[in-house]
């Protein structure tokens, strides 16, 4: 690129719970998916961690929306707003050509099930946003990538991305998705989990933050860990007198409370190993499955998937940025890599 170009390069992985921008070989902005706008004009207040924080305690002046659900745009007009602010957080910050706003070249990554439509809608928002040249990725192939797994060789690979809307489930071989399996069941329904339990069980009203908080320290997927983390306090209403309450919760009541949503999990995994050709599946318990994702951190995950399973699950280096990182090397090779969606 010359000094003077106006051609822009990035890739976005656009999550559910957090977008992720990588310009330069770096990761700019990592926020979460949710902007707050002005409900009679539908002006754009906060995107990010700033409207993450006004989320739940608006007034009735603003609103705050996560454009995207299940992994695919429910809210076009607020994706495209989230899109445009983050990408300018991401280009404009350094220099003089936030005046002038530069032709984009980008890669997106959507959802491995996403209908003709849904991808639509994703290209739509990142032309909007300032896109010129627009490129689409699967999240299981750029996780793949991502982890550092040669995506074009002749042996088989197994992904398993457990994001905020979506798991994927992908066999990758010869640059190519074999088999893949996409759910709308993921670390969003782990969430809603925790608020069901908290109210059933204890009688405590609490909101989408704190069941996040709760899972992020005392989330299990087992019920006896080699390593298990202190009781975690919780701070609430009581759901009947609205008295304040404190309740301490133990990472094993988390662990019977996510049981339904994780073997949802696991019966999908079966479900695409089913589907997986012979000579692919021997390459597959070779190599062990490889899981990415937030969901991907979740206490004794990965163990529980190996023994029900039988074969061996690996977490992934720094699971959470693995697709945002795939996209990137996908950027910088549009040319290769054949399987790019151009619009």
């Amino acid at each position: 690129m010359g000094l003077f170009s106006f051609t822009r390069e990035i890739a976005m992985d656009l999550g559910t719970a957090n977008t992720i921008i990588i310009h330069n070989d770096k990761i700019v902005v990592d926020e979460p998916s949710v902007v707050a706008l002005e409900r009679k004009t539908d002006k754009l207040i906060a995107i990010g961690e700033k409207a993450r924080q006004m989320h739940g305690k608006t007034h009735e002046d603003i609103r705050t929306v996560r454009p995207l659900r299940d992994g695919v745009i429910a809210d076009f007009s607020a994706a495209e707003k989230m899109m445009r602010g983050m990408i300018e957080m991401a280009v404009s910050n350094n220099s003089w050509f936030s005046l002038f706003p530069p032709a984009l070249k980008m890669v997106v990554c959507i959802p491995s099930g996403s209908t003709e439509v849904e991808i639509r809608a994703v290209r739509d928002s990142a032309e909007h946003a300032g896109g010129r040249e627009v490129y689409m990725i699967f999240e299981p192939m750029a996780a793949a990538i991502g982890i550092g797994l040669d995506v074009e060789s002749a042996e088989g690979n197994m992904i398993v991305d457990i994001g905020g809307g979506t798991t994927e489930i992908a066999v990758i071989s010869l640059g190519g998705i074999v088999s893949n399996m996409s759910i709308r069941v993921a670390g969003d329904d782990l969430t809603d989990d925790v608020v069901e339990f908290m109210g059933r069980q204890h009688n405590i009203k609490i909101g989408e933050r704190t069941a996040e908080l709760i899972k992020i320290n005392v989330g299990s997927a087992l019920t006896n860990l080699d390593n298990p983390p202190d009781d975690y306090v919780v701070r609430g209403p009581n759901r009947m007198t609205a008295l304040p309450m404190e309740v301490p919760v133990s990472y094993q009541e988390i662990a019977h409370c996510m049981d339904k949503t994780i073997s949802k999990i696991e019966a999908a995994v079966l479900r695409a190993l089913e589907q997986t050709p012979p000579e692919l599946y021997s390459d597959i318990v070779k190599n062990g499955i490889y899981l990415a994702g937030g969901g991907a951190l979740l206490r004794g995950l990965d163990k529980r998937l190996t023994n029900k399973i039988g074969i061996p699950f690996l977490i992934a280096d720094d699971p959470l940025h693995a697709v945002a990182r795939g996209t990137g090397i996908a950027l910088k090779n549009t040319d290769r890599f054949s399987f790019l969606r151009r619009s």
